[in-house]
């Protein structure tokens, strides 16, 4: 295998495609089908060209080039990171075994699930975020969402070669359902939860490539942790695009963050609305419901499923080499989330099932980084005021929280008192009406809309007024 992509393909890749010509074929018959989601369900802005990178190799060189690309025609393509021929299993009752070139039989439905769920996200959140190009709130944001929605149709194109190299007819089936099932669909939905909200504004968007797209993070480095080699070697180099994606969350909320405080210090008020700005505790309400709906993609707290995935080698921790135990932990316990006799606790289980536990937490811990972020910008400002991240029980619908209600300061709540109070820590119909009053499409070169501050830089270099997009 090589590093560097070859485009003289119909289909660009790293993996000698065109040495296996049923595969090479059957994917071809597929990018037709892949062509057509997109026209249907992807941006809904015309655009001439876009100012993309596009990946050309794996290695350690650069793997990227910039230029302005007509979307429909962006090379989408199939990409693994380079192939250690020394890696060995690193945890579970395989550890120190070579590695998998092949899927064994005794894993395969475990595998197929676990590929299909990741793929299930990548169109969702092009589907999601389809419609937000006609609110841009600068040219360089509208290439931004570009970036991210191309590269979430690549990591789309990466789990259906997995399906397509490994898993016969039925990974052929899967790969064409990924493109029936679609976002917020009554019949057909997308497989998480959190894939069917609605991302109908920049601040929602911000949002969701901070928390949700981070969750991706998470959920990728445990897969890119896999014996199974092609699993491995193609989230790797996933994880090197998705790091865009959390850029552009961090820094969108940064500068929504950045110029409400700029609103508020030179008017001497919180009431910010008046002025254009989006007030704080919307930003904070907005920030509840993201953060705790992705809380929710990890799964429950435990969960026999994780922990057979684990022993069997499929799906490790977040930074296994790093760990200081045995990478096998039959022994070990851990504390996890839990209701104890009906109040907010903990309870020790064996490690095993505790996985998604310790995942969350890496999470979670990432999380506050962001927090920290926003709030220094607060305080340079002279503010006094702080965002916060929820408590773990908050809005929970998914894991041990599901039946109970709790305050984002972790306080247990009738059901009575979260329908009376839930207005003041989750978006209400009146902050999602005023924050889409501020999304006018601000789309000549150099501008941006009042309700947010401009970048600190533009992208590979150029400035901020450069001209990221040619509309049509």
């Amino acid at each position: 295998m090589t590093t560097t992509a070859d485009y003289s393909e119909k289909i660009p890749n790293n993996v000698s495609l065109h040495e296996d010509r049923r595969l090479q074929r059957a994917l071809e018959s597929w990018q037709p089908n892949f062509l057509d989601w997109w026209r249907t369900m992807g941006p809904t802005l015309p655009t001439q060209d876009v100012y993309l990178r596009t990946a050309v190799n794996v290695g350690r060189e650069g793997w990227a080039q910039f230029g302005h690309v007509a979307m429909p025609e962006y090379r989408w393509g199939i990409f693994l990171a380079e192939r250690d021929p020394g890696r060995r299993v690193g945890f579970g009752e395989h550890k120190g075994e070579p590695v998998w070139d092949k899927v064994p039989g005794e894993y395969r439905a475990d595998l197929l699930r676990l590929i299909v769920i990741q793929g299930d996200t990548e169109p969702a959140s092009v589907e999601q975020q389809r419609n937000l190009g006609a609110t841009a709130p600068s040219l360089y944001d509208l290439r931004n969402l570009f970036q991210v929605n191309v590269e979430e149709g690549r990591h789309l194109w990466a789990m259906v070669y997995l399906l397509h190299a490994y898993f016969g007819r039925e990974g052929r089936e899967e790969a064409e359902e990924l493109l029936h099932r679609n976002s917020g669909s009554a019949d057909a939905p997308r497989i998480l939860g959190a894939f069917n909200e609605e991302t109908p504004d920049w601040l929602s968007f911000y949002m969701f490539t901070y928390f949700t797209d981070r969750d991706g993070k998470y959920q990728l480095g445990t897969l890119k942790e896999s014996a199974f080699d092609p699993l491995s070697r193609t989230c790797e180099f996933m994880l090197k695009e998705e790091a865009h994606h959390m850029m552009v969350g961090t820094t969108g909320v940064d500068r929504v963050v950045e110029r409400t405080a700029q609103v508020m210090a030179e008017n001497d008020t919180d009431d910010v609305a008046a002025l254009g700005a989006i007030p704080l505790p919307v930003i904070q309400r907005y920030l509840n419901f993201h953060y705790s709906v992705s809380l929710d993609l990890f799964g429950g707290e435990t969960s026999t499923n994780v922990a057979n995935y684990y022993t069997a080698g499929l799906k490790g921790r977040w930074s296994e080499d790093r760990r200081q135990d045995d990478h096998t932990l039959a022994d070990d316990s851990m504390m996890v989330d839990a209701l104890v006799d009906g109040e907010i606790g903990e309870l020790e289980v064996a490690a095993l099932t505790g996985l998604n536990t310790d995942l969350r937490r890496q999470y979670i811990n990432d999380c506050r980084g962001g927090v920290n972020r926003w709030n220094k910008i607060l305080a340079d400002a002279g503010l006094p005021q702080r965002l916060t991240l929820p408590h773990i029980a908050f809005n929970r619908r998914v894991g041990a929280f599901t039946g109970i209600e709790a305050s984002p300061d972790g306080r247990p709540l009738t059901a009575g008192e979260w329908q009376q109070r839930k207005g003041e820590w989750l978006p209400t119909e009146v902050d999602k009406t005023y924050v889409r009053s501020l999304m006018r499409p601000v789309h000549e070169r150099g501008k941006i809309a009042a309700w947010i501050a401009p970048p600190r830089n533009g992208i590979n270099g150029q400035p901020f007024d450069y001209d990221y997009v040619h509309l049509a």
